[in-house]
């Protein structure tokens, strides 16, 4: 770590501690009858002692993704973050992407103005290829484009319940997209959200938010109808310097990066019987984004914003079957539409080069980026226990991924994707476990199929310690696009006629890729360590990590429709690093600290490029835009009498994209206890402790303090 990286820590984590000193007081003062009944989630506190069932932890934590088996800690086969979503809540934390900096070995920045990545242990910036995202065991990403619209996420941070990160490859059990991590969103059941639910939030660059619920039982029917908007006008201003375009300096101009986006939820579960229960779950999102006609540079001479809008919805069954209280089984099915608009008008003026014929005339013509891609998704899931010791979950899946989009395909097409998996959990003596599990898969994207193993011993130290071994293999294969795409923009309502009539209903800047890409594969090594222990009146936990990982054949290059595209299987990534994991809670307070060091050794193994060192650099470069050599996080929650709680939280960066990035948030909450009504009214600061930009030039806030309200109420 660099000396300015270590003075960058210190000054972050002193203005953090002074805007929490007042805390201090509150840690050796508050008696612990301040707390009002029922707030308290009793249901997650079993297991403690008289006086620590504040804990909303069990004595072991839980973990659902990373074997599909209900495992507590000391047996998962792999580091796993578990976020609550109160902790979200009391954080201040307002979009969900800004959740995942407080998981070790994550980064989140911007590309292309507004849209926001997400990435764990770095690589490519612009397309988040190598994460499995899942909503309620519903796959979130886009797999033809091989992207997460964290934007669009159709699920407002209110319903969240909590979120799982499986840090490491995890396609053994769930298949070629779980890469490096699995991200896990659970939301609230609606057996736990009767009543009503409203919140509002605004401030600082037009951030708006509403959220609305609400929710009941109907016999053995329960239900939760939720809406939320959110707005923003994004960053303040970009550098223009047409000589320079990575300076820091020139013309400020307005960055067009608004977004709008209205999401609609619901959400039901039916006990049928004891044994049956079927869930149900519909959503819609209105999409309104904006993007800066400059992204794509001055030649596409885009005529006012090329905003991209766009109706998508989802549809989800599942159906539980209870055989024993040691078997049972589900079977899932889902629908999802992702329906995108995004069309402007060109105007290319008189004098211009286009494919070697130099313009007589200003040219000006309407294209689009239009894309229309859904997936639907079959899975069942039988899970076993011959008893305490030895479980067993087997399944498997189906799953169609179909695009139509005349820009990006010229058509239509489709990739079939078939999935089993198996894990095996087994305790021969209390203290070694073992899991052994995989998965087959076989895709048309290659026309070729694969499997994907996991290994893992834990061995228990003591009741509240686990070391674990893991060794795990996955493979990425190559998006629809990467290996399919036959890209470029129609020309319609040519003008002049006269001269570029015969323009009209031409592709302009046609580009075919090669189709000659090949699965990305990964083997990583993990030794983690895993304790927990009651420290006072309180509870302290901590998890370590050490990793290796060795990623071999990994796609990188331009993606580009004039001619630049040289995408290749041609970069080795070597990964080593440590990451840590710590919670210290008390009655009334809740610390939280996480720091990863990650080093990466890139190594060019293609044919000598057209280009030569400079283009082998450049290909190694865009698989470093989200690595941070040092990352991590620290936040303080603190509840004080009165019902008033503070937070506060430092983010650091070192390196992400261009810079360094870090911020200090700050939140006041005061809750309001009526007879049949909650009513909270918060502040929250977000302090950007220098003045460089985000990730790159072009993501600029005006002043580096902003400062946003919010309102709540429940009855």
């Amino acid at each position: 770590m660099t000396k300015s990286t270590l003075l960058r820590w210190h000054q972050g984590l002193l203005v953090l501690l002074a805007s929490v000193a007042v805390n201090v007081y509150a840690q050796d003062n508050t008696t612990y009858s301040t707390i009002p009944s029922g707030s308290t989630d009793s249901s997650m506190s079993g297991g403690f002692d008289q006086g620590y069932d504040f804990v909303l932890e069990q004595p072991i934590p839980e973990v659902l993704s990373t074997t599909k088996l209900r495992q507590p800690k000391s047996r998962v086969p792999g580091t796993t973050t578990v976020i609550q979503g109160e902790l979200i809540r009391d954080l201040g934390i307002l979009n969900i992407w800004e959740v995942f900096r407080l998981v070790p070995g994550m980064t989140v920045g911007f590309v292309q103005s507004n849209r926001p990545v997400v990435s764990y242990h770095g690589t490519v910036a612009d397309e988040q290829r190598r994460l499995q995202v899942q909503i309620d065991g519903r796959t979130a990403y886009q797999p033809n484009l091989a992207d997460v619209d964290w934007h669009a996420m159709p699920v407002p941070l209110e319903n969240i319940e909590r979120i799982e990160v499986t840090r490491g490859p995890n396609a053994a059990a769930y298949g070629i997209n779980a890469f490096l991590a699995t991200i896990n969103i659970i939301t609230k059941s609606p057996q736990d959200t009767h009543g009503v639910n409203l919140r509002v939030r605004a401030g600082d660059h037009g951030y708006k938010q509403a959220y609305g619920s609400v929710g009941d039982q109907v016999g053995h029917y329960d239900w939760r109808l939720s809406y939320s908007r959110r707005e923003s006008e994004g960053f303040d201003y970009r550098f223009y310097n047409p000589d320079d375009t990575s300076v820091k300096e020139g013309e400020r101009k307005t960055f067009n990066d608004s977004y709008r986006f209205n999401t609609l939820n619901y959400d039901s579960i039916l006990n049928i019987d004891p044994d049956n229960a079927l869930d149900i779950r519909l959503g819609y999102s209105d999409v309104y984004d904006e993007e800066d006609a400059q992204q794509y540079g001055e030649e596409f001479g885009i005529q006012g914003i090329p905003a991209e809008t766009g109706d998508d919805y989802y549809l989800q069954a599942k159906w539980t079957h209870t055989l024993s209280d040691r078997h049972f089984f589900h079977v899932q099915a889902s629908y999802q539409d992702y329906n995108r608009r995004q069309r402007w008008r060109s105007c290319i003026p008189a004098g211009t080069n286009v494919g070697g014929t130099v313009l007589p005339l200003e040219l000006c013509a309407n294209s689009n980026q239009d894309i229309d891609e859904n997936r639907l998704e079959f899975e069942i899931q039988d899970t076993f226990a011959l008893n305490d010791n030895l479980r067993f979950v087997n399944g498997g899946g189906y799953r169609e991924d179909r695009f139509d989009s005349d820009t990006y395909f010229n058509g239509e097409g489709s990739n079939y994707q078939t999935l089993l998996f198996s894990n095996i959990e087994y305790t021969p003596i209390h203290w070694v476990t073992f899991n052994a599990g995989a998965s087959w898969e076989q895709t048309t994207a290659l026309d070729d199929d694969f499997i994907s193993p996991r290994f893992a011993i834990n061995f228990q130290l003591t009741e509240n310690q686990t070391l674990r071994f893991v060794f795990s293999k996955a493979v990425r294969t190559p998006d629809a696009f990467e290996q399919g795409a036959d890209w470029g923009y129609r020309a319609t309502d040519v003008t002049p006629e006269a001269a570029y009539g015969f323009l009209e209903g031409q592709r302009l800047l046609d580009f075919q890729a090669p189709g000659d890409l090949h699965e990305e594969t990964i083997i990583s090594r993990e030794i983690s360590y895993f304790i927990q222990h009651r420290m006072g009146m309180g509870l302290f936990s901590t998890e370590v990590k050490f990793f290796h990982d060795s990623l071999r054949d990994i796609i990188s290059g331009v993606i580009s429709a004039d001619g630049s595209w040289d995408l290749c299987n041609c970069v080795a990534l070597d990964q080593q690093g440590i990451e840590i994991e710590s919670s210290l809670e008390y009655q009334q307070s809740q610390f939280r600290l996480t720091y990863a060091y990650m080093d990466q050794n890139s190594e060019y193994r293609g044919p000598p490029p057209p280009l030569g060192e400079n283009q082998e650099k450049r290909y190694i470069r865009l698989q470093n835009r989200l690595t941070a050599e040092n990352s991590g996080s620290f936040a303080w929650i603190q509840r004080f009498p009165r019902s008033v709680t503070t937070s506060a939280a430092y983010y650091i960066a070192s390196d992400l994209g261009e810079y360094l990035y870090d911020r200090i948030d700050a939140r006041v909450a005061k809750s309001f206890y009526l007879p049949h009504s909650t009513v909270e009214l918060a502040a929250i600061m977000h302090y950007y402790p220098h003045d460089d930009p985000i990730m790159y030039p072009d993501n600029q806030y005006e002043n580096q303090t902003q400062f946003f309200f919010e309102a709540s109420v429940k009855f």
